[in-house]
C-alpha cells in the first residue's frame, strides 16, 4: 500500500471528530504532522492496543528517540516527552516507579476517600442550589473544576491557598496553540510551585500522597527509590493526570447525558447504573485525544503492508480509537448507557494503564449521581452544538458549560 499524505493535526482541534474520521480513514497508522513534528498516528483499536503493550515500542524518549535532543529544546510539547516519571518510563525504571507510586493508588485509600469526595460533590451542590432558578451557571467553572481539585488537595496535602496557582500552570501544561517559549514559561512556574510543595511537606508530613512519596524518596535513597527529578515529576504526572482529565469526563458525561433524554432515562428507571454511564463516556469522548509520544525500538510491520521504521515516534490517538466501527460497530458515533461492550482506550492499556483511573472513575460516578438526583429537572442553555471545544488537541472538553439547573418560577 503506497504511503498516504501526512495529516496535520489541527492545534486548536477544531473538529476533531472530523480529523478523527479522516485518520481512521488512513488505515491502522499514518504520518501525521502535530505542532511541526512528523509522528505515527495509530487509530485502529487492535494496532493500538497490540503497540502499548509491545517491549519493542518505548515511552522513554531519552534512551529511544534519536530526534529527542533536538525535539526537546523547540517543541511547545516538549514536557509531554521531557518529564522523568513513570509516564514515560521503560522496562525496569517503569516497573520502579509505578510499583513505588501504588500503594499512594491502592484500592483501600482510594475506597478511605468515598465520604470525603462525597461530602465534596454535596458542599458544591449546596452552593449551586443557591442560585436563582433560571439562573444559567457554567457547570464546568462551579461544578466539574473545583471537584477534582478539592479531591487532589486532600488526596496529595495541597493546601488551599495553593489549589488556584496549581490550576494554572496545569491548563497549561494541556495548551497547543503556545509557542514553544510560553510553554517553557510554564514548566518553569509549575516546577517552582512543586518545588515548593516538596519543601513544605518534607519540612511538615502528614497522612496525604505527597508525604508518602517524600518519604519513599528520601527512605530509598540509594538508587532504590525515586530521584530529585523523579519525584517532582511524579507528582506533576498525579496532579496533571488527576484534575484536567477529571473535569473533562464530567463535563461531557453531563454534556451526553443532557442532549439525549432517553439515555438519562435508562439511568433513572435502572436499565443502566452510573459507571455504565462513566464507562461511556469515557469511549465516547476520552478526557485526552491524543497522547504524546511512544518510539520503536525496531521496524513495526502495519496490517497494510507499510512499516513504522524503527527510532521513529508514535502517537496513540485515543480518540479516534474508541468510536472506530471495527471495534463498536455501526453505532460506535453514538452516546449509549446500555451499549452492551463499552472497552475503551481512555486509562492506556497495559503496564502504563492509569494507576488513578479508580479515583476518576469515583468522582465522576459520584458527581452524576447526585447532581441528577439534587436537580431532576436539569438542562442545557444552550444546544450540544454550540459548545465550543477548548482549543487543544490533547484535552477534550468545553471552554463553558451552560445549564439551567431549575426551570425558572414565575
Amino acid at each position: 500500500m503506497p504511503d498516504q499524505p501526512t495529516l496535520v493535526l489541527d492545534p486548536e482541534a477544531t473538529d476533531h471528530h472530523a480529523e478523527d474520521r479522516a485518520l481512521r480513514s488512513h488505515g491502522p497508522a499514518t504520518r501525521v504532522d502535530i505542532l511541526g513534528l512528523t509522528v505515527w498516528s495509530v487509530s485502529d483499536p487492535a494496532l493500538l492496543k497490540q503497540l502499548l503493550t509491545s517491549p519493542q515500542v518505548s515511552k522513554n524518549g531519552r534512551a529511544h528517540w534519536p530526534d529527542f535532543a533536538d525535539t526537546v529544546a523547540t517543541w511547545p510539547l516538549a514536557l509531554w516527552i521531557a518529564v522523568e516519571s513513570m509516564l514515560n518510563a521503560y522496562g525496569n525504571d517503569h516497573r520502579r516507579l509505578r510499583r513505588m507510586v501504588a500503594p499512594a493508588l491502592s484500592a483501600r485509600r482510594i475506597q478511605e476517600m468515598r465520604p470525603a469526595v462525597e461530602a465534596i460533590v454535596t458542599a458544591l451542590l449546596d452552593d449551586l442550589d443557591s442560585r436563582p432558578a433560571g439562573e444559567s451557571v457554567d457547570l464546568r467553572e462551579h461544578f466539574a473544576y473545583p471537584l477534582p481539585i478539592a479531591v487532589l488537595g486532600q488526596f496529595m496535602g495541597i493546601p488551599e491557598s495553593r489549589i488556584q496557582g496549581f490550576r494554572t500552570v496545569v491548563d497549561g501544561v494541556f495548551d497547543t496553540t503556545v509557542t514553544a517559549e510560553q510553554a517553557a514559561a510554564n514548566t518553569a512556574s509549575l516546577y517552582k510551585a512543586l518545588d515548593e510543595l516538596i519543601a513544605a511537606k518534607r519540612a511538615e508530613p502528614a497522612d496525604d500522597m505527597t508525604s508518602l512519596l517524600i518519604a519513599a524518596r528520601d527512605d530509598e535513597g540509594d538508587g532504590g527509590g525515586f530521584s530529585d527529578s523523579e519525584l517532582r515529576d511524579t507528582l506533576l504526572l498525579m496532579l496533571s493526570a488527576g484534575y484536567e482529565t477529571t473535569v473533562n469526563v464530567i463535563d461531557q458525561a453531563v454534556t451526553a447525558l443532557l442532549s439525549d433524554p432517553e439515555q438519562l432515562g435508562h439511568l433513572r428507571a435502572g436499565r443502566a447504573e452510573w459507571s455504565d454511564a462513566v464507562e461511556e463516556t469515557l469511549r465516547y469522548e476520552p478526557a485526552i485525544k491524543h497522547l504524546p509520544l511512544r518510539y520503536a525500538l525496531t521496524d513495526i510491520a502495519l496490517p497494510d503492508g507499510r512499516t513504522i521504521p524503527r527510532g521513529e515516534a508514535i502517537l496513540a490517538s485515543y480518540s479516534a480509537a474508541n468510536r472506530h466501527p471495527d471495534w463498536h460497530g455501526p453505532t460506535a458515533d453514538g452516546f449509549d448507557v446500555t451499549r452492551p461492550t463499552k472497552e475503551h482506550l481512555a486509562f492506556g492499556h497495559g503496564l502504563h494503564f492509569c494507576l488513578g483511573a479508580p479515583l476518576a472513575r469515583l468522582e465522576v460516578a459520584t458527581a452524576l449521581r447526585l447532581l441528577v438526583d439534587r436537580f431532576p429537572d436539569i438542562e442545557l442553555a444552550a444546544p450540544a452544538s454550540e459548545l465550543r471545544s477548548l482549543p487543544t488537541l490533547i484535552s477534550n472538553g468545553h471552554l463553558t458549560l451552560p445549564v439551567h439547573l431549575r426551570p425558572k418560577t414565575h
